[in-house]
């Protein structure tokens, strides 16, 4: 997987935050995900995902190859509609697309993705992007933190369009 860029993350499950207060981060961005998880990939995820806001809708097909429960091999690309539609006839057997509004922020010199799915009522996943295995972060104060459930498989999207798990309180 040579020249394939690794995503390294950290992954939380959080209480569910006062989005109206996000809106005041820096580079706060918010959008609604559809992603549906093909089949054939073998020892990878590949996926398919609809992103949309107030003003465009990108789609993006994407093969995921874990290297372990933090970091990933991502090979990652923008399709078209039409790609999107074709392809999502692939799902994969037993699953369903997932649905959520991702919330999206700079803190510090990182990004913080806020997952808000319509299956829990009072939390949210939260994933911090690092450049390094090693980078220290600090949360900020106006996210309660539950559990860390970084390489946990259960809260892959890919599992969650399985089976969804059920919600921490």
């Amino acid at each position: 997987m040579e020249n394939v860029p690794i995503e390294i993350e950290r992954k939380y499950i959080i209480s569910k935050p006062n989005f109206s207060s996000l809106v005041k981060e820096n580079e706060y961005h918010r959008s609604e995900i559809v992603q549906i998880y093909l089949s054939g990939a073998k020892n990878a995820t590949h996926r398919i995902r609809k992103r949309s806001d107030l003003s465009h809708t990108v789609y993006t097909e994407t093969v995921k190859v874990r290297i372990d429960g933090m970091s990933a091999y991502e090979d990652e690309r923008e399709i078209f509609e039409q790609d999107f539609t074709a392809l999502s006839a692939k799902i994969a057997d037993g699953t369903r697309p997932i649905r959520k509004v991702r919330h999206t922020f700079r803190y510090g010199d990182l990004t913080f993705e806020i997952d808000e799915y319509p299956e829990w009522e009072n939390t949210c996943i939260m994933e911090i992007e690092l450049p390094t295995r090693e980078k220290s972060f600090k949360i900020p104060d106006f996210i309660n933190i539950i559990r860390e459930v970084t390489g946990d498989g259960a809260y892959s999207n890919a599992a969650m369009s399985r089976a969804f798990p059920k919600e921490d309180e």
